[in-house]
């Protein structure tokens, strides 16, 4: 696993935090996130391209872009509102997992190699489309 790295093709032209081809996972602890990955690698997943967030990262790195997406460029989805619902999973010490799965393929089988895990929330970034994996159940 990688310290997470923001690169620029990670954000939209506003500062909104869009990273096409991943599935952005959250999760209640380290623990769970770390249990996560074991599992992802166990799966054929390449560990050394997972991205380890913490709570200080997302706020940092992640929901601060998202939150001010309202000003300057206008928004064409609900970048705003994630960037909150993000924060807000941050501030209650989630950590997060960014997986590479450029394919539904490798989307699929991230979903199946962590089912039964404790995710608090995921998403995938796809080109103009951002899809929820799992129902919200942390609220």
């Amino acid at each position: 696993m990688k310290v997470f790295a923001p690169e620029s093709k990670m954000f939209t032209l506003g500062g909104v935090f869009y990273p096409t081809g991943h599935v952005f996972l959250m999760f209640p602890s380290a623990e769970e996130a770390l249990s996560a990955e074991k599992k992802l690698i166990d799966a054929g997943c390449d560990g050394g391209r997972i991205s380890l967030l913490t709570p200080q990262d997302i706020h940092e790195k992640i929901a601060a872009g998202g939150m001010n997406s309202g000003e300057g460029l206008p928004s064409p989805g609900t970048e705003g509102a994630t960037a909150l619902h993000y924060e807000q999973l941050a501030r209650e010490g989630h950590h997060a997992l960014l997986v590479p799965a450029p394919s539904a393929k490798d989307t699929e089988r991230v979903m199946r190699a962590l089912a039964g895990s404790k995710i608090s929330y995921a998403q995938k970034y796809r080109h103009f489309v951002i899809e929820d994996l799992v129902p919200d159940t942390a609220h």
